[in-house]
């Protein structure tokens, strides 16, 4: 057992031409199950999720296992800290909601489309988070505070999002996916870059499918509503 968890946190897994750190690979296809069960409004999505978040807190904030920075990716590891919480946040109000009968589908979650005044509301949260985690990132040294800030930031909202069942949140992650493939390649995190195209297939498979289960919520709830008969005089 001691041995697994000594690999966990310092192994590596050769592959042609090299090696790679196994924290790296194994937090992200913890993250990747977790974006899977997500999907498909599992509770068990923020848990799974909760392993791979502390995996790649380790090796982010250690900054030893990237062969290009040396520097830690404070915005990486910070994300991760945030996951962990909103996830905790998430696994709380998902598993309420699945006591409580959960969606029609059987997800743990009805999903809908956010309201005009949430909408502005990650607006400017977005604009906030963006604004202080530049900040912070620089002040402490991390190694890319424009574009870990960017990611930082989007992965709050996103995973917020999730939390409360807005289909935007796929959205949002489009955005973070974005910046995050070409950040971690010129930092050197392969395996997460990869993961990062592995995600953004997901992301738009995922919000095909909350798009569809929002509609079909919308219809459900139109239809079962009572018909009143007019009456003439």
């Amino acid at each position: 057992m001691m041995d697994l968890l000594e690999w966990l946190v310092h192994g590596t897994i050769p592959v042609a031409g090299g090696q790679l750190s196994a924290p790296e690979v194994v937090g992200n296809l913890f993250g990747l199950a977790s974006a899977v069960l997500g999907m498909r409004r599992l509770v068990w999505a923020w848990p799974i999720g909760l392993v791979g978040n502390l995996l790649l807190f380790v090796v982010f904030a250690s900054g030893e296992l990237s062969g290009v920075v040396a520097e830690p990716l404070w915005g990486q590891a910070g994300r991760q800290v945030f996951f962990a919480a909103v996830s905790l946040y998430g696994w709380v109000r998902w598993s309420q909601s699945r006591r409580a009968g959960g969606a029609a589908d059987g997800g743990a979650i009805t999903p809908r489309w956010a309201t005009g005044a949430e909408r502005l509301q990650l607006v400017g949260l977005g604009v906030v988070g963006y604004a202080v985690a530049y900040a912070v990132l620089q002040q402490i040294g991390s190694w890319g505070p424009v574009t870990e800030a960017w990611i930082l930031t989007g992965s709050m909202l996103a995973t917020y999002g999730m939390a409360r069942g807005w289909v935007e949140f796929w959205l949002v992650w489009m955005l973070v996916d974005v910046v995050g493939v070409t950040t971690l390649v010129r930092a050197g995190y392969y395996p997460t870059a990869g993961m990062y195209l592995v995600y953004a297939v997901f992301v738009v498979v995922g919000f095909a499918v909350w798009v569809r289960a929002s509609a079909r919520s919308t219809t459900t709830s139109t239809s079962s509503q009572p018909q009143h008969e007019k009456v003439t005089a």
